[in-house]
């Protein structure tokens, strides 16, 4: 991490306390609850191109940049795929998570410091349920959550769509200023915030290195995120020393 970077955690740095009384957490899931290092989101990302390439005739390359325009301008691709090509989402979705999960390793540590947390536990991902499933048994996890709020449970309106937030909130039950959410994308955290969660942004080491854009990595000192840190099960168990001292 640089200088620069670690300057942006400091910035952040606000009384762990602030998470007292929180009876719901929230996590998204790629880059979130796993390390970009685990090679997983990066497999996705190449049959999401392959995808769009087959599907619309298009070079690798031009399949390429219409992947990641649709990812920025309607917060997924598929979406996008929807909205300008009519694509069928199941088909997608089954495809792009076909993918290799053993890079995926176990994390006990991490499982430790979600079941310790105090109330309900969530994955809010704008992947599909089965992916999340089965990224959650590879780190061991899974059963610390109580639900999973996916793409197609969002009626395939992605994150960063306050109507996604709302439709989570009503099927959950949730109570935004008792809540607290986890996000690798800053822009995610805008509506979040502005209910009244508490926002952390995941920023793991190497994260420019595997495969972000630059949009990807804007916001780290934004208003809305509360707390940023680069290390998960740590930032969790400094949560719990805090609300139980």
């Amino acid at each position: 991490m640089t200088p620069d970077e670690r300057e942006g955690l400091q910035a952040h740095e606000q009384d762990l306390r602030v998470f007292t009384g929180v009876e719901a957490w929230v996590f998204d899931l790629d880059n979130t609850l796993y390390p970009p290092s685990s090679d997983l989101f990066s497999q996705i990302d190449v049959r999401i191109s392959d995808y769009i390439a087959r599907h619309l005739g298009l070079s690798a390359e031009d399949a390429r940049l219409k992947q990641k325009a649709f990812y920025r301008d309607y917060g997924t691709t598929l979406r996008g795929l929807m909205i300008e090509h009519d694509i069928e989402p199941d088909a997608f979705l089954e495809y792009v998570h076909d993918i290799d999960y053993s890079p995926v390793v176990p994390n006990p540590a991490l499982g430790r410091a979600i079941a310790r947390l105090p109330g309900k536990k969530y994955i809010f991902t704008n992947g599909d349920r089965p992916h999340a499933e089965r990224t959650a048994a590879r780190l061991g996890i899974a059963e610390h959550f109580d639900d999973i709020f996916d793409i197609v449970a969002a009626g395939l309106l992605p994150k960063p769509n306050l109507e996604t937030y709302n439709l989570f909130i009503e099927k959950t039950g949730v109570s935004p200023v008792r809540a607290a959410m986890f996000e690798d994308l800053s822009r995610n955290l805008v509506v979040p915030h502005g209910l009244g969660m508490r926002s952390i942004l995941l920023v793991p080491e190497g994260t420019r290195a595997v495969f972000r854009e630059e949009w990807e990595l804007e916001g780290r000192n934004a208003p809305h995120v509360d707390f940023v840190t680069d290390d998960l099960t740590g930032f969790l168990n400094a949560v719990l020393g805090a609300i139980n001292a």
